[in-house]
């Protein structure tokens, strides 16, 4: 990739999100290109060598537009992938962002327990506040919300996730971790059970667990049969949830309290833009909501999130 390549490509991902009905809306666009490559060795005191050479690329695009009540709607688009020759057209993730448009005249709904329709782009941060927990480390220091609920059902049937390192081309693929550990398939939630936990050697050696790994690769889940569409018009009346704003979650309870943004859906239709609201839980309980997971998954996160449906999610609005 010389530098003018990689500088036609930011062009062509503004062109792109510039050429969109409406576009006179639009307040400004920042779009990018990136790329990388490394090469790792590493040698340990155990006897171990290995080395790694990897590649990424990645492509982006932000748009904001100007909303008549004077506040400026937001959206993006990215692609990630660990081969040129996989990613999307400069068009394609240029043009997505015009869903900042579709933002105009959001407002709150009324608070209430709705659906909770998940897009399978935003679900890697909810995802990611519940994968933090079960670590050796916290495990060791007596703070994870999972301590003590291996074999226990933390989540519905639908919960069904294993980490794999060895996804071919995957964006968190690994032949080894950082301390030498060979890479393998471990089930981290199988029908809403909690099967392991990421144990180092350092911290199994403490908590007297065999080590599985110091940190998360890929996560594949047990798709469902349908799209994100199918299991909108399913629901009938939800919310659909596509970004988070803010929020915490607390990896020593397991409480989380997130600002969302989406849409109403009424009929299984998107109705209206929504925006300011709030989620809360905890996700012991929360998980155990999930009632249908889509065919979908993000492939641009290594957590492959696919489109996830809750159930009586608490939903403070108006």
């Amino acid at each position: 990739m010389t530098p003018e390549k990689r500088c036609e490509t930011a062009r062509a991902l503004e062109d792109a999100a510039r050429s969109v009905e409406d576009a006179q809306r639009i307040l400004s666009v920042t779009s990018g290109f990136s790329d990388t490559r490394s090469e790792t060795v590493r040698v340990h005191s155990n006897g171990f060598e290995g080395e790694k050479d990897e590649t990424s690329f990645t492509t982006w695009a932000e748009v904001s537009v100007k909303d008549p009540d004077g506040r400026r709607p937001e959206d993006y688009a990215y692609a990630a992938v660990r081969f040129v020759a996989a990613l999307p057209t400069a068009e394609a993730v240029g043009r997505e962002p015009r869903r900042a448009l579709s933002r105009l005249g959001s407002q709150k709904a009324a608070s209430a327990k709705y659906a909770m329709v998940l897009d399978p782009r935003a679900g890697g941060r909810l995802v990611g506040a519940f994968g933090s927990a079960p670590s050796g480390a916290a495990l060791q220091q007596k703070r994870p919300f999972l301590e003590g609920k291996a074999g226990s059902t933390i989540g519905s049937p639908a919960f069904d996730v294993t980490d794999d390192p060895l996804v071919t081309r995957g964006l968190a693929s690994r032949l080894f971790d950082g301390e030498g550990l060979a890479a393998r398939r471990q089930p981290i939630v199988e029908k809403g059970v909690l099967k392991s936990y990421y144990v180092d050697t350092y911290y199994g050696k403490k908590l007297k667990m065999p080590p599985t790994t110091g940190g998360r690769s890929n996560l594949q889940w047990t798709l469902g049969p349908k799209s994100r569409d199918e299991l909108l018009s399913d629901v009938g009346d939800a919310i659909l949830v596509t970004g988070f704003l803010g929020g915490n979650s607390n990896s020593t309870t397991g409480d989380f309290s997130i600002g969302v943004q989406g849409f109403l859906v009424r009929d299984g239709k998107i109705a209206k833009p929504v925006n300011e609201m709030n989620i809360s839980g905890n996700h012991l309980e929360f998980w155990k909501t999930l009632v249908a997971v889509g065919n979908d998954p993000y492939p641009y996160s290594s957590a492959y999130t696919p489109t996830l449906v809750f159930e009586g999610v608490e939903f403070a609005g108006v």
